[in-house]
């Protein structure tokens, strides 16, 4: 069965076709040359569209926090009222990847039961493919096919290590920040910076015996936020500090007034200016990660590779002389 071509991806995509968004999502994650020559034509298709790109009406959000805080069963919550309020909501995971395959590790899907069989939402995990410039190219190439599929609202969930907070807080509108009491994330946060990009803050498993704690959680972190923000008395955005139970389904309903809080405090010229400077910044991500690929092809990297690789590490070769000649024969080839 012959691949499908750039017109009818473009096609079923913009009749919201699983089958055809799904196909999409797997050519711009693809590094192979040939598909990213075709996501380039079908992702400069879907710029063209209207609302698409900075003019997109879609609500964007970010989601982060450490392992076992309930991000998933956060945003199954959140997911499912969103689709019974009418919207089209569009997951993507960012996870992991397989060190063989470059593929996700983890199972959303299977963590995310009741949205994934809903019709009104789509689940995808996103591999990193090892970097953050694939966390980049794959991710906000996968919102752009979302959004022309009619996804009004694309979850963003981070695996909560590393940089890649970072990295998904600058391609979205509002990056939320789920944490839990007793876990020192206050000072974590701090520490990694993550309440220095913090849109909304909340102490998710507020329920039961934990009520108490989530809330007293909430007032240090409140606090914490203060110290590195400043007050809202400066004009600024004062990211609030909430407690939620995605369990009982308990808070998630103002914790999405919040994010919405964010989205009109910026405004359409504070929310057009932002999306303009992530592009700004994600065109000098996807140059970044051509470099990359073009340098890992090259003919002529390729050609002493092996011979820098034994120098390296039988210790004959210090690595800026390494470099120094890896870039020479890119440039020589």
């Amino acid at each position: 069965m012959a691949a499908p071509s750039v017109e009818d991806l473009v096609e079923g995509v913009r009749a919201g076709r699983r089958a055809a968004v799904a196909r999409a999502i797997t050519l711009v994650e693809s590094s192979r040359p040939q598909h990213r020559a075709q996501a380039r034509e079908l992702l400069t298709v879907l710029a063209a569209l209207p609302d698409a790109g900075v003019q997109s009406r879609a609500v964007r959000v970010g989601i982060s926090g450490v392992p076992g805080v309930g991000k998933s069963t956060f945003i199954e919550a959140l997911g499912s009222r969103l689709t019974a309020a009418g919207h089209r909501v569009g997951v993507l995971a960012v996870d992991p990847s397989s060190v063989r395959t470059g593929g996700s590790v983890l199972g959303d899907k299977t963590r995310m039961g009741r949205l994934s069989a809903d019709p009104g939402a789509y689940i995808r995990p996103s591999p990193s493919a090892g970097t953050l410039g694939g966390v980049a190219r794959a991710t906000v190439q996968a919102m752009a096919v979302l959004e022309a599929a009619g996804y009004d609202v694309v979850l963003v969930e981070t695996v909560g290590v590393g940089q890649s907070e970072i990295t998904v807080a600058g391609m979205v509108d509002t990056f939320l920040f789920l944490t839990l009491a007793r876990t020192g994330d206050q000072l974590q946060g701090i520490k990694k910076g993550i309440l220095e990009i913090a849109d909304v803050v909340a102490v998710n498993k507020a329920d039961g015996d934990r009520e108490l704690e989530a809330r007293s959680a909430a007032r240090e972190l409140a606090g914490a936020l203060r110290l590195v923000r400043g007050s809202a008395a400066s004009g600024e955005w004062a990211p609030p500090v909430v407690t939620c139970s995605a369990l009982t389904d308990v808070g998630v309903d103002d914790l999405w007034e919040r994010i919405l809080g964010h989205r009109a405090h910026l405004g359409p010229g504070g929310l057009g200016a932002k999306r303009a400077e992530q592009q700004l910044e994600f065109t000098w991500a996807l140059v970044r990660d051509e470099l990359e690929q073009r340098l890992r092809h090259s003919a002529g990297v390729r050609a002493v590779r092996d011979e820098i690789r034994a120098s390296v590490l039988a210790g004959d070769l210090p690595a800026t002389v390494a470099a120094d000649r890896v870039l020479e024969a890119y440039d020589a080839g």
